[in-house]
């Protein structure tokens, strides 16, 4: 089966055709520039490729409510030019084949599920740290949706004594986002966070705001695997530091072996997929709608 899959990013798009087995066959990059010329890119791709099924995991907010007029629209992005974009209305006047789309990270939550790190169960918990901070989950084998889709990384958060960091959102201040996200690394210590040593103060700070949220999200979904994943997670040595910190901040409520001893290690961990889990997770739209 031949299936084409994007990933919409608000730095980047990557497209790629690939198979039910999740294996990317052919795969291409290019930044996202304004929708006409980051369009045009992604119709060359594809024209003549013959795929089945199309998924998209798109940058948001969006509206993938099949029933509203604005189905398929990139909402409310502060991006130039994507405000109110119809993405996949540009898609299906080009190519009349079944569609699905959603948010980048549901498309990595499902990819994981289906390919990757939680594969085999039932409910997990994707989280990207970069850019931005952005999480999908599957409960019940399903992809959780509501009155719009999940926006995680938008929850205030309990400010470290020590930090005196106002928060990067211009929406929230002190959320998860305002002050874990890589723009708010780098506002607070003048550099880009792959340009500070693994042993930088950073990195505790990071690992307190990242520990207090996998908390509340334990708390709130329980889900069955966390897998963390997204440019700031390349900082290997953070792992460790999320592990104590969430298991500070659960302080034993949650008596599971899974976040009470070393398991930790085993329950919250990185992408199985790498940095493919987008892309792979737009594959996983795509089975969703092949009959």
């Amino acid at each position: 089966m031949k299936l084409g899959a994007i990933e919409a990013g608000g730095t980047k798009f990557v497209v790629c055709i690939g198979n039910e087995k999740g294996e990317v066959l052919e795969r291409e990059s290019f930044p996202t520039e304004a929708p006409e010329k980051t369009m045009e890119n992604v119709f060359k791709f594809f024209d003549g490729k013959e795929i089945e099924a199309l998924g998209v995991g798109s940058f948001g907010p969006i509206d993938p409510d099949l029933t509203s007029p604005t189905y398929g629209y990139i909402t409310t992005t502060p991006k130039p030019g994507w405000n109110n974009y119809n993405i996949m209305g540009a898609l299906k006047e080009r190519y009349d084949i079944p569609m699905a789309f959603d948010t980048d990270v549901n498309g990595a939550a499902l990819g994981e599920a289906t390919f990757g790190a939680a594969k085999g169960l039932d409910s997990a918990l994707y989280l990207t740290i970069g850019t931005g901070i952005g999480g999908g989950a599957v409960v019940g084998g399903q992809l959780v949706h509501g009155l719009l889709h999940p926006e995680m990384g938008h929850m205030k958060m309990i400010v470290r004594e020590d930090d005196t960091y106002s928060g990067k959102c211009p929406y929230h201040g002190t959320c998860f986002e305002g002050l874990a996200a890589g723009p708010a690394i780098e506002a607070r210590w003048g550099v880009k966070g792959s340009e500070l040593p693994e042993d930088h103060p950073a990195w505790d700070l990071e690992a307190y705001y990242i520990g207090q949220a996998m908390a509340n999200y334990i708390l709130t979904l329980s889900p069955k695997k966390i897998i963390l994943g997204g440019g700031v997670m390349h900082q290997k040595q953070l792992f460790p530091m999320i592990h104590k910190y969430t298991q500070e901040f659960l302080n034993g409520y949650i008596q599971k072996d899974e976040v009470t001893t070393d398991k930790i290690k085993d329950y919250i961990v990185y992408p199985g997929l790498g940095d493919n889990a987008g892309v792979v997770g737009a594959l996983a739209l795509a089975m969703s709608v092949v009959k």
